[in-house]
């Protein structure tokens, strides 16, 4: 079932959207702030984020902006009747949909589901018939195509099928020998260097910064892996 992070300073509303989204099935946890939602974003995986806009210490505008960096995580912001600018604001720095408080519980749930489906097929790691698809990057098996937030990627074979071997097992460290010997139907006394350096190429074609990368993680000492939910 998903995990949603409900994120307010008032504690009524809180208890309330507990009730409505537990009544649901979804699990739920809370933070006051901004700086608190980070923590626990850091620590457990979240499917869906509502965030209050007026907090203090960090508020929601400046809390979504910072989780924008890191995670492609829904995020429907809470927010009061005037606050028009910073629901605009928070749209262009990357919410993803707003309630407007007090809120309608249907239309509350609405939201949250159709967010929650768009993340399933779109956003996080989903497997449809012959597609791979984790926050962003998708591989179409059957057309053996790659794209990047809709813009194709060119990839060579090997680097098509090494990318492909760790969207099927999001969060598994393949050693280098293992890779090799998976894709190249082969063990080599170099394979360790052979696999660095497609690694490096999908790195390079795949991360906005190769030298910190959101989805080809290295384990030092085991291998590489494909971070589950894109996470930094």
């Amino acid at each position: 079932m998903y995990n949603i992070l409900i994120c307010d300073d008032e504690k009524d509303i809180v208890s309330a959207l507990k009730i409505y989204l537990s009544a649901e099935g979804y699990h739920t946890a809370e933070a006051l702030n901004g700086k608190e939602a980070l923590e626990l974003l850091g620590g457990s995986e979240f499917h869906l984020i509502l965030m209050d806009i007026m907090m203090p210490g960090l508020d929601g505008i400046k809390a979504t902006a910072l989780i924008r960096e890191k995670y492609n995580i829904p995020v429907i912001l809470l927010t009061a009747k005037g606050e028009d600018t910073d629901k605009v604001l928070g749209l262009n720095i990357g919410a993803d949909d707003y309630i407007t408080k007090p809120f309608n519980p249907v239309e509350m749930l609405a939201r949250v589901k159709a967010q929650l489906r768009r993340y399933t097929n779109l956003g996080g790691m989903a497997k449809r018939e012959n597609v791979l698809a984790m926050e962003g990057i998708e591989l179409d098996d059957r057309e053996k195509k790659v794209t990047l937030y809709g813009e194709p990627v060119s990839l060579t074979p090997t680097e098509y099928d090494i990318l492909k071997l760790l969207m099927e097992n999001p969060g598994k460290v393949f050693s280098s020998a293992e890779i090799y010997r998976t894709i190249w139907n082969d063990s080599a006394y170099k394979a360790e260097g052979t696999v660095a350096v497609h690694i490096r190429h999908l790195r390079e074609k795949l991360e906005l910064n190769p030298a910190e990368p959101r989805y080809l993680k290295v384990v030092w000492g085991q291998g590489y892996k494909m971070e589950r939910g894109g996470k930094a």
